[in-house]
C-alpha cells in the first residue's frame, strides 16, 4: 500500500471549460430561440444529467450522501464526481469521477492543454482552436496516499495507459482513501492531486479565465488571459 502524507495545500488549481462554470451560458441556447422549445430541451437534458441523477439517488458510482449541498460552488464540486469521462481518467473509473487539481497553475494548464490536443488530434483539426477555461481554486487538508518519491507504482504514471492507475484507485477507494497526490505526467516538476471525496474539496472559488489556443491540432499550445 502507498504511504500516506498529511496534505495542507491551499490554492490548488482546477481548470474546467468556461461553459460549464456556474455562470456560463448553456450550450443548449444555441439550438433554438423559441423559449417553449428551449424549456423542453432543458427538461430532457435534466432527465439525463448525471449530477442530477446522483443527487436523486439514481447514479451507480456515487451515493448522494457523499455529495455536498448548500456551500459555495457545490454544483461544481458534485459535477466533478458525477460526470466522469466515458473511459474514466487516471485515478477514476467511468462510473465515478474525482476532483483533479494541481498545486501549480502552470501544471493545470499543461494537463488541460494535453487533453485538448488529444481531442483535436482525433479529427485532425487544421484550423485555429480557442478554448476558454475557468480556474477553480480549492484547499485541501487531509491525509492522502502519496505516489511521490516512490517507484513502486511507476506504471500508474504511464503517459498512455490508465489501466494500472485505475486499478490502484479502486483498491484505495475501497479502503476509504481520501485520494492520491502524484507527480504530474504532463509537466515535469508539477504536482497533482486526485481527491476521491467531495466533502474534502474545500473553499472552492472561481479565479481567472484563461484561453488555450492551438493554431492546429499538431501545434504547440499558447496560453493567454481571456478577453
Amino acid at each position: 500500500m502507498l504511504p500516506v502524507t498529511a496534505i495542507d495545500q491551499r490554492d490548488t488549481h482546477r481548470l474546467i471549460p468556461a461553459q460549464y462554470a456556474d455562470d456560463g451560458a448553456s450550450v443548449l441556447t444555441r439550438l433554438t430561440d423559441d423559449p417553449d422549445m428551449l424549456e423542453g430541451i432543458y427538461e430532457l437534458d435534466n432527465a439525463t444529467n448525471d449530477r442530477l441523477l446522483a443527487e436523486s439517488r439514481l447514479a451507480p458510482g456515487i451515493d448522494e450522501r457523499e455529495l455536498v449541498f448548500g456551500i459555495p460552488q457545490y454544483r461544481i464540486i458534485n459535477a466533478a464526481f458525477c460526470h466522469p469521462s466515458p473511459g474514466g481518467a487516471r485515478f477514476n473509473s467511468p462510473d465515478r469521477g474525482a476532483w483533479y487539481a494541481s498545486f501549480e497553475l502552470e501544471t493545470s494548464q499543461a494537463e488541460v492543454a494535453y487533453h485538448r490536443q488529444l481531442w483535436l488530434e482525433e479529427t485532425k483539426w487544421e484550423e485555429e482552436d480557442v478554448a476558454d477555461y475557468a480556474d477553480y481554486l480549492a484547499d485541501f487538508r487531509a491525509d492522502f496516499h502519496d505516489l511521490r518519491g516512490t517507484n513502486e507504482h511507476a506504471d500508474c504514471l504511464s503517459p498512455t495507459s490508465y489501466v494500472a492507475s485505475q486499478a490502484l484507485a479502486a483498491q484505495l477507494l475501497e479502503v476509504g482513501s481520501a485520494g492520491i497526490v502524484y507527480p504530474s505526467v504532463r509537466r515535469k516538476g508539477g504536482t497533482c492531486v486526485g481527491c476521491f471525496r467531495p466533502v474534502l474539496v474545500s473553499h472552492v472559488r472561481r479565479g481567472n479565465v484563461f484561453q488555450i489556443v492551438f493554431e492546429n491540432w499538431h501545434a504547440e499550445p499558447r496560453i493567454r488571459g481571456a478577453a
